[in-house]
């Protein structure tokens, strides 16, 4: 079926827009969560007083993934059972209080214990923002809104990179870790701004609250998609209802390569951010020179997340996904070669498009694909299963810099995962045309595949 024409679509802009940017807020902070390890990397590598080797700070780098596979897996699906709202702001607030524990970390063990304890919420806030943002969005914008959502990501990365840039050389690594305890004073806002789900209220059977919340959000004539407005036996159909589906003939094809392209999109993601300032420094850049990298990296995939995500709404997502991913691979094995800086740099650029950018736009489509009653729950547990794709990530650089490998090697592995990455996607199947998007479409609209 086509896409819902856009005069079918009766959620205002304004209501998208609150939406975008409440999740925007959760995906910032956690953004410069993740990025903020790579960016006090090599000042961790130098700090006498734990004497970490390669290994060790590889092992640190995967204890907030370890975290954040867990979380994935119980907070998106949660978050179909309790509610979006309620399970974004609570891991929300687990993962910035206890990025000032692990600033406070007097041992390694503690800080990879706060990092740990931090990455459940972490790993819970993008299968529910990526929910709450489909949910919101037109179908003809929703890779567009997605990614714009999504380069907050990127933005936060970009925000670790730079407060590294002037706070490590003066204050030091833990401050650096500190500032990301900051966006704990945004929960109110977020609270008082963002809306509930209403395919989560029509899935729970709560019909009269889903047409309250839609009266006070100013839609008009809601009607919420028949499979949401099911039948009360169809309400009671047991929580676990929704794991088997993924894994229903229907689904399992579409979910098998789901995860494997998101499990290497996650070795890209990862493994990049952690040791990209590292492998350039080896690479005879200076700190400065190394974080700059970094910096370039995530602009890059923040810009590429809109470009990628206006393409993959006028071009569909699966063509978009092959090509960038292929692309990234390239641009990643580049760097192994000699060049000057500004070549390296336009080379990192298409790293972070080919990495995180086509990670967030496999995310969004990942939400998009399955019926809402499910949506939540399917992108979190394909989250969780990439998740021991993002521990590999750090991990691959820890072992080559153990191994005492020649840095080049980093390049060529990751490039091959990219390839890896185009493989999986290019064997995803079509949605079928059956398949209902949004419980905020009126019955009336058609929404279709990519």
């Amino acid at each position: 079926m086509a896409n819902a024409p856009v005069n079918d679509w009766k959620v205002p802009q304004r209501t998208t827009g609150i939406v975008l940017f409440c999740c925007w807020l959760a995906i910032l902070a956690e953004g410069y969560d993740v990025g903020v390890l790579g960016a006090v990397l090599p000042a961790l590598a130098e700090y006498k007083a734990w004497n970490l080797s390669p290994l060790q700070l590889g092992g640190l780098g995967a204890y907030a993934l370890v975290g954040m596979l867990i979380g994935a897996l119980f907070i998106g699906t949660l978050s179909d059972v309790v509610g979006r709202k309620k399970m974004l702001l609570a891991s929300m607030l687990i993962f910035t209080l206890t990025q000032a524990g692990a600033a406070l970390a007097t041992t390694p063990e503690m800080f990879g214990l706060f990092r740990l304890i931090g990455g459940l919420g972490m790993g819970g806030v993008i299968p529910v923002a990526a929910a709450l943002t489909i949910e919101y969005s037109a179908p003809k914008k929703r890779s567009f809104n997605y990614g714009l959502m999504y380069s907050g990501y990127s933005l936060g990365i970009v925000a670790a990179a730079l407060v590294a840039l002037f706070v490590l050389p003066t204050a030091g690594w833990r401050w650096v870790i500190g500032f990301g305890a900051l966006p704990v004073v945004l929960l109110p806002v977020i609270w008082k701004l963002l809306p509930e789900s209403l395919e989560y209220l029509e899935s729970m059977g709560r019909r009269k609250e889903a047409h309250a919340l839609a009266a006070k959000l100013n839609i008009p004539e809601y009607a919420p998609v028949s499979a949401l407005a099911a039948a009360p036996k169809e309400r009671s159909e047991p929580w676990w209802k929704t794991i088997t589906t993924m894994f229903s003939p229907k689904y399992l094809r579409s979910t098998v390569f789901f995860w494997i392209a998101l499990f290497c999109g996650m070795v890209l993601v990862y493994g990049l951010n952690t040791w990209l300032p590292s492998i350039m420094k080896q690479a005879g850049y200076d700190l400065g020179s190394s974080l700059t990298f970094l910096l370039v990296f995530s602009l890059a995939s923040a810009v590429g997340g809109l470009v990628l995500g206006r393409a993959a709404d006028k071009y569909g997502q699966k063509l978009i996904l092959v090509v960038f991913y292929v692309l990234g691979g390239l641009g990643i094995m580049l760097l192994m070669f000699p060049n000057n800086m500004v070549v390296n740099l336009l080379f990192v650029a298409f790293a972070g498009i080919g990495s995180i950018s086509t990670s967030l736009v496999l995310t969004g489509y990942i939400a998009d694909y399955y019926p809402a009653k499910i949506r939540a729950t399917a992108t979190g547990w394909a989250l969780s299963f990439a998740r021991i794709g993002a521990i590999s990530g750090p991990l691959i650089g820890g072992w080559i810099g153990s191994a005492k490998l020649p840095f080049e090697y980093n390049f060529a592995i990751f490039a091959g995962i990219a390839v890896v990455a185009a493989g999986a996607v290019a064997m995803i199947p079509k949605r079928r045309a059956e398949d209902p998007v949004s419980a905020t479409v009126p019955e009336s609209a058609t929404v279709g595949a990519p």
